[in-house]
């Protein structure tokens, strides 16, 4: 929507509803993002940037509120439109992805010293990959619409890597992974991209922002961003890791997420691209034993053939997981020579 101001300029703005269906509780998402986004605004100003692109900017209703309940019990609530810039559904060439890296890291760069602890749980668990495993095994027990038989091979494959749930969710609770502002859906398309620099200036879409690990977020930017294949490909043969989208994606997030990771996120960081895309195999094949009851599907197979190509995803990166972590660790090298400069 747009308005007409009195020197004859336009104001736009987005204007959305929230779908309290999957948000139970909407006041609980929205104050997450109101204070996320008022720390991101003054740490942005304080560094000499530009918070009207850099940041999103809740419009507040007229009593001040950051929603709009309506009578009939619908929310709303608006946003300052960021002009000159848009965002890209897919990765159209590695520059574009390094950039997406950078936004990201500078998004948590700047949340790094927020108090995560007081940030709602607004999905629970919702990366806890070791209760997505147990979600998984009673699905198999149950059989309740008879498709194990007829995926014994991904049963297989899942069941094997069982000991990968676990890692980053124990790792947090010994404390050498910190707990920390988590967007939770680090896809392309939530990046603003400048039409002018091409740089991303803006993280979008603040629903899941959550306390949690950032080891989600860098694993489900590479999981989504650096596959050769759309997320529901059948020809598997299709289905790899792209280790240059992979290297420029590292390589902005580094640049300046180097400055607040702990040694346990650094080492795990390509670690973790493996576990979100075991965990998001395992959450399809669940749902299609459950009968596709959580994810939207087009047709009989649509789960299972995501399920498919994640647990393909996974394999690759197996074979990957070496190259993966010598990329990381050139690139820190690269980053602390440059800080010594």
């Amino acid at each position: 929507m747009h308005f007409s101001l009195d020197d004859g300029s336009i104001r736009r703005y987005v204007l959305q509803y929230i779908n309290s269906n999957v948000f139970k509780e909407p006041e609980q998402v929205m104050a997450n993002i109101e204070a996320v986004t008022e720390h991101l605004r003054m740490k942005t100003l304080k560094r000499g940037g530009d918070p009207s692109r850099e940041a999103m900017r809740i419009v507040p209703t007229h009593d001040g509120n950051s929603f709009y309940r309506s009578p009939q019990g619908d929310y709303w609530r608006a946003y300052d439109f960021i002009e000159g810039a848009r965002t890209y559904e897919m990765v159209e060439n590695p520059l574009h992805f390094y950039h997406a890296g950078r936004a990201f890291g500078q998004f948590q760069l700047l949340l790094s010293d927020f108090p995560a602890h007081t940030l709602h749980e607004t999905i629970a668990r919702f990366h806890d990959t070791r209760k997505r495993f147990g979600d998984f095994l009673q699905a198999v027990g149950a059989d309740s619409y008879g498709r194990v038989e007829g995926v014994q091979e991904e049963i297989a494959f899942i069941l094997a890597r069982e000991g990968d749930t676990s890692v980053i969710v124990d790792l947090m609770a010994q404390g050498k992974v910190p707990l920390r502002v988590t967007h939770n859906d680090t896809k392309l398309n939530n990046i603003m991209i400048d039409d002018q620099t091409g740089e991303g200036i803006c993280v979008l879409d603040l629903d899941t922002v959550m306390p949690g690990s950032i080891l989600y977020d860098f694993g489900d930017a590479i999981r989504f961003g650096a596959s050769t294949a759309l997320e529901d490909e059948t020809n598997l043969d299709l289905v790899s890791l792209d280790l240059e989208l992979f290297t420029a994606y590292a390589k902005g997030y580094l640049s300046v997420a180097h400055e607040f990771l702990v040694p346990a996120e650094v080492h795990y960081l390509a670690f973790s691209a493996k576990l979100i895309a075991l965990e998001l195999g395992m959450r399809f094949l669940t749902d299609y034993l459950q009968g596709d009851t959580y994810f939207k599907v087009d047709h009989a197979t649509h789960n299972l053939d995501r399920a498919r190509t994640q647990l393909k995803l996974v394999a690759d990166m197996e074979r990957k997981m070496p190259e993966m972590e010598a990329i990381i660790t050139n690139i820190l090298k690269e980053n602390t020579r440059k800080d010594v400069v």
